[in-house]
């Protein structure tokens, strides 16, 4: 079995606070490069947001064309609010995966769906912004490919510095 991978490319994203929670997201969920198309980001970048310093090690590149920075040997997923897509609960994740997620303030363009190789979408009542939908996302192929122990030492390793808490389950009376 081949190594589980993921990559996530965004089309031409402005907001710096959506790129900056994708970031966390990335890092949270081991994604292994980040890529993004457009301007407006750069513009908005001097606002720091990448608060767990995910650019340390996972790439953020922007690219001309997200097609032509697809990872070898990725199946192209795109996250979208596409009639005829399938819904989240039901798709299955490949191993590589390039998740492709549009603008904040727009879609992805029909020429993306032609290169694509699944179109998926969250069911949620209204739209996600970008990060949130990344989010979702990327617990849900961690969810259902493994690839993170469930431990306490997965929680003292993930946890802020300042989270010592310990819970132990009450006894229930009988």
């Amino acid at each position: 079995m081949s190594a589980l991978q993921a990559s996530i490319g965004l089309l031409n994203p402005k907001s710096p606070t959506n790129v900056g929670g994708v970031l966390r997201a990335a890092g949270c969920y081991n994604a292994k490069q980040v890529f993004f198309t457009g301007s407006r980001y750069l513009r908005a970048n001097k606002y720091h947001t990448d608060t767990k310093n995910v650019l340390e090690h996972i790439p953020l590149t922007q690219v001309e064309s997200l097609e032509q920075a697809k990872p070898e040997g990725a199946t192209t997923v795109v996250i979208e609010l596409v009639e005829g897509a399938t819904p989240l609960p039901e798709f299955k994740h490949p191993e590589n995966a390039f998740y492709v997620f549009g603008p904040e303030d727009g879609s992805v363009s029909k020429d993306v769906l032609k290169w694509c190789d699944e179109v998926v979408y969250v069911p949620t009542i209204g739209c996600m912004n970008l990060a949130a939908t990344c989010n979702v996302v990327l617990y849900d192929r961690l969810a259902k490919l493994g690839g993170i122990e469930s431990s306490n030492d997965t929680i003292c390793s993930s946890r802020d510095t300042n989270n010592s808490l310990k819970w132990q389950q009450k006894k229930s009376a009988k």
